[in-house]
């Protein structure tokens, strides 16, 4: 099962980099998705909290965090809950360009369902919420379950 599941994840994530690419972000690579695909994005997210999430250590977290920072995606401001702690928080561009990710998702989520089967993706995405639930509950399902769910009935 395990080659399984990391050949699904491999060949999502390279159609997902594919349609990036495609839509002139060239600049963002597999390994950002630490931080793209852990952050709030709307409050931002301390580095330690990134890195929980990714289930990385703190110091990979932040080496991926500055590359972003250096490419204009995102910026460390002081935590207004805490002074001495850093907030982690998408830029203008890093906000565009984490709309254009989950966009992206959605359509690529989409096009799984038309060539595999609404309800395998369904199911599929049902199973790996219920085994992961632990340990990513608190990050939002994205749209496109929602709507896959709704529009099957479930």
């Amino acid at each position: 099962m395990i080659r399984l599941l990391n050949v699904a994840a491999d060949l999502f994530a390279d159609e997902l980099y594919n349609k990036l690419a495609a839509v002139g972000l060239t600049d963002i690579r597999p390994g950002h998705g630490c931080v793209f695909g852990n952050i709030d994005p709307e409050n931002g997210s301390r580095l330690t909290e990134l890195a929980e999430r990714a289930n990385m250590t703190k110091q990979s977290v932040g080496e991926v965090t500055s590359d972003l920072e250096e490419r204009g995606y995102v910026e460390r401001v002081a935590d207004p809950n805490d002074g001495r702690a850093k907030v982690i928080r998408l830029t203008a561009r890093g906000r565009q360009a984490y709309d254009t990710g989950r966009r992206l998702i959605d359509e690529l989520e989409q096009e799984w369902s038309e060539q595999f089967g609404e309800y395998r993706v369904v199911a599929l995405r049902e199973a790996l919420e219920v085994v992961t639930a632990e340990r990513v509950g608190a990050l939002e399902p994205t749209s496109t379950s929602k709507t896959s769910r709704d529009s099957i009935g479930v």
